[in-house]
């Protein structure tokens, strides 16, 4: 199966937040990230603030309103909260990718246009995904300047003290959708953009005694873009799927999952810069330390200090953590991880692992218990 669309791979996340000044203070401070561009009021755009963070490939983009016109900012944050609104793949020809995608079905949002100055252009595009979400396909081929043409340099020089996080770029996206909607998404994705299901999660595969979830893993040829979609599956409690929904009112991007070549140095970075993560049992690593099929380079106990899941993955392993939900709401976190030799899963095997964790959180929260009878609210 070869790829039609002409896909590079992961280009920019865009979230939209209350404050894009003080989130983007976070995302630098926490994550590690360079403030490289900026737009607002001083480059000419007067309704919102846009601040541009990287780290190697990874590119984020933090955007809030600043007048209360900014209808597109403002009603999704007011909605959903901070979240994703879209993310970026980058392509070799904007036209075609998005003339494939639109005559197999894809909801158009923006039609391919360049965006110009006096460093060049860039063509963009956009589909739809899940609710509110928007899939970008964009080409810098003709550009060489900051992200895009109304950003500058930073105005503001954070002169920040913090651990450097190794940081990679994007491994996957992952979206959190209703129930009955994960095979409309995963044939979306295979239809529109020439993509292919490479994993499915069945009934009895992910979950625990209280909570589960079925999930498909859609993807191109190369796996240079991997995306599950998860939906909730029934249970005697609420699921993290059905909090999510419940709480970012709607389907969407539920976390990002971006990869590292040394995750004990990047989780212990992290920690030290005030990341919260989600704990691991010590029980989980005595069952490791009892693997006889497992042959890592990593040291156990460090994994254990950091709390790190490992699971054997084809020939080779991943390592991987998860943190708390980075807003008020308990919707979008983020994943960190290390693939090592032809990994390419998710990490089945920590699954048990990584639910009980969530479940105890939700628990903190007053969401767990539920009847099981109860109705969600309409989204």
């Amino acid at each position: 199966m070869s790829d039609i669309m002409g896909i590079r791979g992961y280009d920019f996340v865009e979230f939209y937040v209350g404050s894009a000044k003080m989130a983007a203070y976070w995302y630098a401070k926490a994550l590690g990230l360079e403030m490289t561009g900026y737009r607002g009021p001083e480059t000419g755009v007067r309704d919102r603030i846009s601040y541009y963070l990287t780290k190697n490939n990874l590119k984020f983009v933090i955007t809030s309103a600043v007048q209360p016109t900014c209808y597109e900012v403002s009603s999704f944050v007011a909605r959903h909260g901070d979240g994703v609104k879209r993310w970026a793949v980058e392509v070799d020809d904007v036209d075609h990718a998005f003339k494939y995608a639109a005559q197999h079905g894809a909801v158009m949002v923006e039609r391919p246009h360049r965006i110009e100055n006096e460093h060049g252009f860039i063509t963009r595009a956009a589909i739809r995904l899940y609710d509110d979400t928007e899939l970008v396909y964009v080409n810098r081929d003709h550009y060489n300047h900051i992200f895009e043409p109304d950003y500058c340099q930073p105005i503001q020089n954070l002169n920040l003290t913090r651990e450097d996080t190794g940081l990679v770029g994007i491994d996957h996206v992952v979206g959190n959708v209703r129930e009955n909607e994960m095979n409309l998404w995963a044939e979306y994705f295979n239809r529109t953009m020439g993509f292919e299901t490479f994993v499915d999660f069945k009934a009895g595969d992910i979950g625990t005694r209280y909570s589960a979830l079925l999930s498909k893993v859609v993807r191109t040829a190369d796996s240079k873009i991997r995306n599950p979609i998860n939906e909730p599956f029934e249970g005697l409690k609420k699921s993290q799927i059905e909090e999510y929904i419940e709480q970012y009112y709607g389907s969407g991007v539920q976390h990002i999952a971006i990869a590292t070549e040394d995750i004990v140095t990047t989780i212990s970075a992290l920690r030290k810069n005030g990341v919260e993560f989600l704990e691991v049992p010590d029980t989980y690593y005595d069952m490791l330390r009892k693997r006889d099929d497992l042959d890592i380079r990593e040291d156990i106990e460090d994994l254990q200090k950091h709390s790190i899941l490992c699971d054997l993955e084809g020939d080779g392993y991943l390592l991987q953590l998860f943190t708390k939900p980075i807003g008020d709401r308990p919707t979008f976190f983020f994943e960190f991880i290390q693939r090592q030799g032809n990994s390419q899963g998710f990490g089945k095997g920590n699954f048990q692992a990584l639910f009980e964790s969530i479940e105890l959180d939700q628990k903190l929260r007053g969401n767990l218990d539920r009847d099981p009878t109860e109705v969600m609210p309409p989204c």
